[in-house]
């Protein structure tokens, strides 16, 4: 058998590497991963997913699964490490680590590594460009003919800025380090002052005004999900209509054909925080007993990573007027299924800067975080994470300088030698919230005759996991799972065996979880003692002797089978 592949962290894979080093976890380890495309990106690249799980306990789809994904935006590259990661430990670990064992033996993983192959190689180019999402022109496909597009013009391989001195201009050079561009003050006359814009070639430049044209790429990929899905005007980069990409549909498809899915990340970049549903509304508006589920497990998160839990919709919004739709109200709103952002580095608090506001934060902040993370750069990057500025000779603008912050390298990831640290923060909080799962496990089976040939059938079963069979009161109230279906398997063409009573195949009970719900304390006890239990059970007309399979299935807390024999 070949040797497990040991990854690098410390660099970003393009996609035919990503694909080698996917199938080198398969051929190393075919009894616990499987890689198999679920579609093909716009430019027909395949998005690859493995499949995690010990096939000698049970086949993946016969148990509850989490799923998790990454880099569905172009230069959020981390995110795919962050998967990759975690494929490494489960892998490795399985058979020596007690936790990832249980896991893998119990549960089955579905790690999508790159959602969006063609945006990310677009940005791990030799010239990169940093666009949103997908590489497909929207919504228009027309290149522009006048303004500034955004690209590396000096063929260093970075998208920096360009100063260019203008007694208008917004920004001035710090008074103590002249490296720096800071905001002029309000009321403020007579200083050297410059305008700051990105790195980039003007088209018919008509020597006064520069207006920087969106990317011709303007699709955003996590607005393209079903849920709360809104047409441009309103949300931009939506796309013409919900999974009109063939990046989302693949996962929307996937995730609704494996109803085991229980529970899900997606890794982005970058704040260095944990973000939980919703994004469309309220705490206030959500179901009570879900949101205290969230509050447990981003708790959880908290503590295991260190990263901050908060809200999207009341910490997290990009405008205070705006309403973020994405992957995280799609997954929990239309299926039911637990899930969170996972929003990858903070290159402010790796500077020491830790009493900001999330989003408001690149709005306005004050000069000594700027000097924070300048002291940052020299002192921990090597002098990377702000280019010093050089001189340019631009075709339209003439002498021009850029230098700047290296946002795709050091703020959107992490420089290479932090970027397996990152993420390695995440897979023992994934490891807890999948063993948390539902999972359907065998009480016991009994027969009892009635008569020479009529027999009384049980089956009962349990759900072993803290959470309900269900997951979710969300699920419940859209209808996306069923009670145990239980089923009895009669052998066909024997007219001397039927069924005297129940059904073949029937629906039990929703079961619950062995987390509490309130302590101990509480005025009332908890009525349902057993919730986690539930019977089947049929009279059938046989001859003694004769074997019978039974099994029992819930869609997220996996299978059940076994065999009686009537005697």
């Amino acid at each position: 058998m070949p040797s497990l592949p040991t990854p690098r962290f410390d660099q970003f894979y393009r996609h035919d590497a990503l694909t080698r080093l996917l199938l080198d976890y398969a051929e190393a380890r075919p009894d616990l991963v499987a890689v198999h495309s679920i579609g093909q990106s716009h430019e027909g690249r395949d998005i690859w997913v493995a499949t995690v799980t010990n096939l000698a306990t049970g086949a993946a789809h016969d148990k509850p699964a989490f799923w998790a994904d990454g880099n569905i935006h172009a230069a959020e590259l981390t995110a795919s490490s962050a998967c990759l990661y975690y494929l490494h430990q489960l892998v490795s670990g399985h058979g020596d680590d007690a936790q990832i064992t249980r896991l893998l033996d119990t549960r089955a993983v579905y790690l999508c590594p790159r959602l969006n192959p063609d945006g990310a190689e677009l940005a791990l180019a030799d010239r990169p460009r940093h666009i949103r999402s997908s590489t497909r022109p929207y919504p228009f496909d027309e290149e522009p003919v006048a303004g500034l597009t955004v690209e590396d013009i000096d063929g260093d391989g970075r998208i920096l800025s360009m100063r260019v001195p203008d007694p208008h201009g917004p920004y001035k050079k710090h008074a103590g380090d002249s490296r720096l561009m800071v905001p002029r003050e309000p009321g403020e006359f007579g200083g050297e002052y410059y305008r700051v814009m990105p790195e980039g070639m003007l088209q018919n430049y008509d020597g006064l005004t520069v207006k920087v044209n969106p990317d011709v790429e303007g699709l955003d990929l996590n607005r393209n999900f079903p849920t709360n899905w809104r047409q441009e005007f309103e949300q931009v980069g939506a796309g013409p209509y919900p999974t009109s990409e063939p990046e989302v549909r693949a996962m929307v498809e996937f995730i609704t054909a494996h109803r085991n899915i229980g529970a899900a990340i997606s890794f982005h970049t970058h704040s260095g925080v944990i973000l939980r549903p919703m994004g469309s509304e309220s705490d206030e508006d959500m179901i009570a007993e879900d949101l205290w589920c969230y509050k447990r497990f981003s708790a959880i998160g908290e503590q295991l990573t260190g990263y901050p839990a908060i809200s999207i919709w009341h910490d997290f919004k990009y405008h205070p007027k705006e309403v973020i739709a994405g992957t995280q109200d799609w997954l929990y709103e239309h299926v039911g299924a637990l899930f969170w952002v996972v929003e990858l580095w903070s290159p402010n608090k790796e500077a020491g800067i830790t009493d900001y506001k999330w989003i408001e934060w690149y709005r306005e902040h004050p000069v000594e975080d700027d000097l924070k993370l300048l002291k940052w750069s020299d002192e921990q990057c090597g002098g990377a994470a702000h280019v010093d500025w050089k001189p340019f000779d631009h075709p339209q603008l003439g002498a021009v300088e850029i230098g700047g912050w290296d946002k795709m390298n050091f703020w959107r990831n992490p420089p290479p030698h932090l970027r397996e640290r990152e993420a390695a923060r995440f897979p023992a909080w994934m490891t807890q919230i999948a063993l948390s799962l539902p999972r359907l496990e065998l009480l016991r089976s009994e027969v009892r005759a009635l008569g020479p040939d009529t027999w009384r059938v049980r089956f009962a079963v349990a759900n072993s996991g803290w959470l309900p069979a269900y997951v979710s009161k969300r699920a419940l109230q859209r209808k996306a799972v069923r009670g145990v279906m239980f089923e009895i398997h009669l052998p066909q063409g024997n007219p001397s065996i039927s069924l005297v009573s129940g059904k073949q195949r029937m629906e039990g009970p929703q079961l619950e979880g062995h987390g509490t719900k309130s302590t101990l304390q509480a005025f009332l006890p908890n009525r349902e003692i057993t919730g986690d239990r539930a019977v089947g059970e049929w009279v059938v007309r046989a001859p003694k002797g004769t074997h019978l399979a039974l099994s029992a299935r819930a869609e997220r807390a996996g299978v059940v089978r076994t065999e009686v024999s009537l005697d």
